[in-house]
């Protein structure tokens, strides 16, 4: 048996610290594994943790979430499409197939590379031999006033959820109202596929699963808007491809709002560049996205936009045994912020880590563009799909795009409970017969109670006594 060399400080007696006890200051009888330490339970972290399942290694995963987030689905959680459930996977339970991780719910705070350890939130040490940071990424407000105080973001599931609740809450407010034009007014900033798809599944359900349940709301009263810096939408696609979208949408009734940027959010509307203003109720900010701030902390090369500066093999720059991978990682290659350059930079990792770990070099990340997607509402969609090895690129739209987008979603969930209720919320969403009249899930409005009434005074009180008794 080997002593190991973690550095414990002082800590909590919580069932995670108990696990990391046990990992760091019991002597171990397994031949004392290598120790991969990942942080971040993302699309490049998952990749990182699964491709090491059969590895000579021990492999412990820090998040600060207990669940995985499929975020290219994050857009049906707000517009009442699917459960949260639904895009999420409890992280702990990776270890019903793989035996060689254990999963530590915890945030990271700093790190000692030269003692190859880190410490998290509650001043606890975890010795690493070999460290991958792909903690992500979060929204991007750019520094836009009021953004962050009146602006809905939806990069996490909470904050799809919030969006949910507010479109319903709002829904309910409009009703009451008596000015037939009264209704919900939704701006969408961000022209890219995501914002694109929120609109999109937005218009969706104010023309199917809400018109007959909310015959209060006249006519066009519930409008969706896209706003976008650039002239068009759908940058990274082709022409045509853009060109459809854009159609679907007007058709669709999404008005596009093209060419100015937003200066200013507010409570009730936002404030562009060219000096327009337009009304919104409810305002989703899905226009960029930026690392944490706290990872200036962790002793790291920051590079473009504060991303961490790794090699081609993914390795940090000056400092060997330490990885980045997923979107908080800037390579040579620069590779887009998109699950696909994540999850295979992920297995690059892994396949780098046992190559050290078998004295082998490392190798560079050869990426294969396997495409793009984005749907824009039932039978809608665009794709750009690339042969093996990225050759041969085929355009699809329409219900084609649709169906390969459908099947490429489904099958990238983790799970396969996952996989069957995603696929039943979409098919009761968009599939025949059920898109006539879809039931949204509903937004936790809050209930209607009747006001308190005042507690009695003792004075009140003594003189109705004093009436009663003279009556």
């Amino acid at each position: 048996m080997t002593e190991p060399t973690a550095t414990t400080g002082p800590r909590d007696v919580t069932n995670d610290d108990e696990f990391c006890i046990e990992l760091d200051s019991l002597p171990r009888e397994d031949g004392a594994l290598p120790h991969v330490v990942v942080v971040g339970g993302g699309f490049a972290g998952m990749a990182v943790v699964k491709a090491l399942a059969k590895a000579p290694v021990r492999v412990t995963l820090i998040d600060r979430r207990v669940y995985n987030t499929f975020q290219p689905l994050l857009y049906q959680v707000a517009t009442g499409g699917l459960n949260p459930g639904d895009v999420t996977y409890f992280l702990r339970g990776l270890r019903l197939w793989q035996k060689n991780v254990n999963v530590v719910h915890e945030h990271l705070v700093s790190a000692d590379h030269v003692a190859k350890k880190i410490r998290l939130l509650n001043d606890q040490w975890i010795s690493y031999d070999y460290l991958v940071v792909a903690a992500g990424v979060t929204t991007n407000f750019f520094g836009t006033p009021g953004a962050k105080e009146y602006a809905f973001p939806m990069y996490s599931r909470s904050q799809a959820l919030k969006i949910r609740d507010n479109l319903f809450i709002r829904l309910e407010k409009a009703t009451k109202s008596r000015r037939t034009d009264d209704g919900l007014r939704v701006v969408v900033v961000g022209g890219g596929a995501t914002g694109v798809e929120v609109a999109g599944a937005l218009a969706e359900l104010r023309t199917t699963g809400l018109a007959p349940a909310y015959p209060e709301i006249h006519g066009d009263a519930f409008e969706v808007k896209i706003v976008q810096r650039g002239q068009e939408i759908l940058k990274a696609f082709a022409p045509k491809l853009r060109e459809y979208a854009a159609a679907e949408l007007k058709r669709r009734g999404v008005s596009l709002h093209l060419g100015a940027g937003v200066a200013a959010v507010e409570e009730d509307g936002v404030v562009l560049t060219d000096g327009t203003r337009i009304h919104a109720d409810l305002t989703v900010w899905s226009a960029g996205v930026h690392p944490h701030e706290e990872v200036s902390g962790w002793d790291l090369p920051l590079g473009e936009g504060g991303r961490i500066v790794v090699g081609d093999d993914l390795q940090v720059e000056g400092m060997p045994g330490v990885f980045a991978a997923g979107d908080i990682a800037i390579s040579p290659s620069d590779l887009q912020q998109l699950a696909q350059p994540a999850i295979q930079a992920g297995k690059q990792v892994a396949r780098n880590i046992r190559a050290l770990i078998e004295g082998r070099p490392t190798a560079p990340l050869r990426y294969v563009d396997k495409g793009t997607m984005a749907v824009i509402g039932r039978r809608a969609a665009i794709a750009e799909v690339n042969g093996p090895g990225g050759r041969g690129q085929i355009r699809l739209t329409a219900g084609t795009a649709w169906l390969a987008w459908l099947f490429v979603h489904i099958m990238s969930l983790v799970g396969p409970r996952n996989r069957i209720t995603t696929l039943a919320g979409l098919v009761t969403r968009y599939g025949f017969p059920f898109h006539r009249h879809p039931i949204p899930i509903v937004g936790d409005v809050p209930t209607v109670r009747p006001p308190k009434r005042a507690a009695p005074s003792p004075d009140g009180e003594a003189r109705r006594e004093r009436s009663a008794q003279v009556s």
